[in-house]
């Protein structure tokens, strides 16, 4: 069976397929003794040349699978460039990258491996593959905000698929998607008016949390590997497996706990101005209540709150903005007081604090 040459290339663990294509493109790459052009397809037979090393695929059995309790801050990217990146703060030596990605301000469960044929398997929305989340939000939560955020919400002209949501506390509540869009929960919330103040994935499909400390990593167990493989036995990677997107139009009616558009008793088929009056003179402009517009925020209030740094047990969110970095502060950051992760350094390896 033929391989794309850059997938091949990378499977042996050399670099990227972004990067085999540059050494093909620069015309160090051969194959069979003939350089190699970009879209090649070769085969376990074939003697493939890279930068003057022979390389090997590896063996499906040897690919690495890696379960990380990632901190607030770090960056889910394999770009070195960017600074508190995944791989930097891990440090395995063998290649490896993020499945999928957990936003910079969020915590939580994310898996990394050296096999590219599995991701998208686990990561399109048509394979159905649960991940599941903790989500603190800014204000209490209500019986309609749940059922609008189960019923799938516009963002980014796109309906979100339906997914499961329970409220856990007042200002806690577990929901458990199978897309992956940027930012979706926090965008979900933003669209009934709600901010997230804190967010922590806890499951992807069957790897859970559980025993990983905040800012470790380990190894997957066989049990473990055998339920992924057998849950993506049947899946696609390709495109086909992508959901439809539901595209939609601007929201032509506001959430409930905004202000009304309209007073009591008006209709949104009145026209907004009478017609002009004699001589051609527009009807004056009926005045209007002070304050702030509907739809907007006032330029004046209460500053946002940032992300917080009590365990989700809490009852309520912090009122207090912002969490203190410096030295010696007697607060602490939020990654370090999840009452969920074990206390200690077990399963880190390779990585400084």
């Amino acid at each position: 069976m033929s391989t794309r040459l850059n997938k091949y290339i990378s499977e042996s663990g050399v670099c990227s397929r972004r990067e085999a294509d540059k050494f093909i493109e620069q015309g160090n790459v051969f194959v069979n003794g003939k350089r190699a052009s970009i879209g090649d397809q070769v085969t376990e037979k074939d003697r493939v040349v890279v930068n003057g090393s022979l390389i090997e695929p590896r063996a499906p059995e040897d690919a690495i699978y890696i379960a990380f309790n990632k901190p607030p801050g770090i960056t889910s990217t394999t770009e070195t460039s960017v600074k508190d990146n995944i791989i930097r703060y891990i440090k395995h030596s063998e290649r490896i990258f993020p499945i999928g990605r957990l936003d910079k301000d969020s915590q939580g469960l994310i898996l990394l491996t050296s096999n590219g044929d599995i991701v998208n398997k686990i990561l399109r929305a048509g394979n159905k593959h649960e991940k599941e989340y903790i989500v603190m939000v800014d204000k209490p939560i209500t019986d309609s905000f749940i059922e609008g955020m189960r019923g799938g919400v516009p963002i980014m002209g796109i309906m979100t698929q339906k997914c499961e949501v329970k409220k856990e506390t007042n200002y806690i509540f577990r929901i458990t998607l199978i897309q992956g869009m940027n930012r979706q929960i926090r965008k979900m919330c933003e669209h009934f008016g709600y901010e997230v103040v804190q967010l922590e994935r806890i499951r992807v499909m069957n790897i859970t949390l559980k025993g990983l400390g905040v800012g470790d990593w380990r190894e997957l167990t066989e049990k473990e590997l055998e339920g992924i493989m057998k849950m993506t036995e049947t899946s696609s990677g390709t495109k086909e497996a992508s959901l439809p997107k539901r595209r939609v139009g601007p929201p032509t009616t506001a959430w409930s706990s905004r202000p009304a558009r309209f007073s009591e008793g008006e209709s949104e088929d009145k026209p907004a101005r009478k017609p002009a009056g004699a001589g051609g003179k527009s009807a004056p402009r009926a005045a209007t209540p002070s304050g702030p517009k509907p739809g907007r925020k006032p330029a004046m209030g209460k500053p946002k709150p940032a992300a917080s740094a009590a365990a989700f047990g809490t009852e309520k969110p912090p009122r207090k903005p912002g969490r203190p970095t410096s030295a010696g502060s007697k607060r602490k950051p939020a990654a370090k007081t999840l009452n969920r992760a074990p206390k200690g350094n077990a399963g880190r390896r390779g990585s400084s604090r």
